[in-house]
């Protein structure tokens, strides 16, 4: 087999640079045009299909198929171009050498790892299943973390945005305010019912400044643990650590709501047991005082009139903008799922909960964007709701404002101005994503070896090329064990996990890696984005319509009863 594949077909113009339909397609009725790109679809298919039997009888199909495979899925991969080669630092023995051109597409695929659903389906599954895990840990134990975590007090606190003026909603009694009863489905929730008198300018700048208050609001938590505690905030740390992980979920409005799981631990972390005056009923008044009382003044507002800028809740008091949190505070404390049955608020409800939100933004709630605006004028193109276009309107416009160039609104235009991270935890909460990570990496790796035990020859480096795989039967992966680092790619090298020319694992204190990658492209040629889809149908459903081993996992799909085991 070649070095690398030469497709016997010319390469096909990327649809985002052939011109517009609106120069190469006569106007006409919408029959037409419909009838017209179905016929194009069907075209355009069969035409794939055709090149791929011109592979199939090259022999190339099949490696093609190997190597997609272990994408999992992934809708926009990565392609890489380079090498790596493993070296003995002791003697200067070459252990083995990997080059992307061996593989079937002369190219190396490796998974974006995008988190949003709307961009990468496969991978934000396999996000969320993580998120799911290093929640969980902080809540049950397991993964690094003792599982007496579980006896400390912990509540889930929901800290809401303050009303810019009336929206359609769902009252718990009565109708809404516009006199009419909305479903679950109706596109009307969360909208204004008088657009122009909504305060959209307020709105994007609570948005923007939500970090700060979530910021402010862990320095007045700690504060108001002390006062309880009849301590002081420097000998706090003494006593008890604050441990919390927090999540952005947007509203139908476009306001974020925050999602926190808070735990009291000992002085030392999780590994200590709390002080006897640690109580959730404690926790549950520190978190309600707190959120009261937490204010942010906007940095860059310089003094003026109250009428001159969007107006807040202390506008009348304070010339100033000065931002807090919504009246609707919820402080629920977490039970075990052992001991309270089908009680609502469970160990397992609360990681369940956050890990939905980890792959969803405001794309999926309000309809509105999951990328960024470089004009203005691109927010034409796309099929948003148009309290979603006003909000982004309303940030870019305040962007070009002097005392908001800091909030830098443009870049963030499409989050509606929220400009932080969606997910923050402390250290000492739980795991970290890259320890999950890397127990993927070595569990994959075990199963590899276990597949493909045959010593190093001719035939198994053909193997090893044709399934994506270097020789000694390693996966090629662009995880680094430890950080997930794209500028410095070793391709699947992981410390303890090094692969020697006769199969067996070599010592990593004595192992020196050489690696040189390029970045070649995100998605798949056409042809091969084709196979990537017949591949996917093909694949076996469960009664449930999941996939029985998931999007980028090995063997099945975690269930309840597994959920703390390894991750696979």
């Amino acid at each position: 087999m070649p070095s690398q594949l030469q497709f016997p077909y010319p390469a096909i113009v990327p649809t985002a640079s052939r011109p517009s339909q609106a120069f190469t397609t006569p106007s006409g009725s919408a029959d037409v045009t419909a009838s017209a790109a179905g016929r194009s679809a069907l075209e355009r298919r069969a035409r794939l299909t055709g090149r791929l039997a011109k592979l199939a009888a090259a022999g190339h199909l099949a490696p093609l198929a190997r190597q997609i495979s272990t994408l999992g899925g992934c809708a926009h991969p990565i392609r890489l171009t380079g090498h790596r080669t493993r070296l003995d630092s002791a003697t200067g023995e070459v252990l083995d050498h990997f080059d992307s051109g061996r593989l079937p597409a002369g190219e190396l695929l490796v998974r974006c790892g995008n988190r949003r659903v709307t961009r990468c389906p496969a991978c934000s599954t396999v996000y969320r299943y993580d998120t799911y895990q290093l929640i969980s840990a902080g809540l049950r134990g397991g993964k690094t973390v003792p599982t007496s975590v579980a006896a400390h007090p912990r509540v889930f606190a929901t800290l809401t945005a303050p009303g810019f003026g009336p929206v359609h909603n769902q009252p718990d009694t009565g109708r809404c305010h516009c006199g009419h009863t909305h479903s679950d489905d109706d596109p009307l929730l969360g909208t204004p019912l008088d657009p122009d008198r909504y305060d959209y300018a307020g709105a994007v700048l609570w948005n923007a400044h939500a970090p700060a208050l979530w910021a402010r609001f862990t320095t007045h938590l700690r504060r108001e643990i002390a006062n309880a505690a009849g301590l002081t905030q420097r000998t706090l740390r003494h006593h008890a650590t604050l441990s919390y992980a927090k999540v952005a979920e947007y509203q139908k409005r476009g306001q974020v709501h925050l999602h926190a799981v808070i735990r009291l631990d000992g002085p030392t972390g999780p590994t200590s047991p709390p002080p006897a005056w640690a109580t959730s009923q404690l926790l549950d008044h520190a978190v309600r005082t707190a959120a009261t009382r937490t204010r942010v003044l906007h940095e860059g507002q310089p003094r003026q009139s109250a009428g001159d800028a969007p107006r807040s809740q202390d506008a009348d008091r304070d010339p100033r903008l000065m931002f807090r949190f919504g009246r609707q505070i919820d402080v629920r404390p977490i039970r075990g799922t052992d001991f309270t049955g089908d009680a609502p608020v469970t160990d397992r409800n609360v990681a369940a909960y956050i890990a939905k939100y980890a792959t969803k933004g405001a794309e999926t709630t309000i309809g509105t964007l999951d990328r960024r605006l470089r004009l203005l004028a691109e927010l034409a193109q796309y099929d948003i709701t148009d309290h979603a276009r006003r909000i982004i309107h309303t940030a870019w416009h305040l962007a070009t404002r002097p005392e908001h160039a800091h909030l830098r609104l443009r870049q963030w235009a499409h989050m509606l101005g929220f400009r932080g991270h969606f997910s923050t935890r402390t250290r000492h909460y739980s795991t970290t994503l890259a320890h999950l990570r890397a127990e993927r990496t070595a569990w994959r790796t075990r199963q590899a070896d276990a597949a493909a035990p045959a010593p190093v020859g001719p035939r198994t480096e053909q193997t090893a090329a044709d399934s994506n795989l270097p020789v000694g039967g390693q996966p090629v992966t662009d995880r680094r064990g430890d950080r997930d680092d794209r500028s410095d790619l070793t391709a699947g090298h992981r410390a303890g996990h090094c692969a020697d020319t006769a199969g067996q694992r070599g010592n990593a204190d004595t192992t020196l890696v050489i690696s040189h990658w390029q970045y070649a492209g995100t998605g798949l040629l056409p042809e091969l984005a084709h196979l990537a889809n017949l591949l996917e149908a093909k694949r076996p459903t469960r009664p449930d319509g999941r996939r029985p081993d998931g999007p980028g996992h090995s063997g099945r799909q975690p269930s309840d009863a597994d959920r703390t085991g390894a991750v696979a």
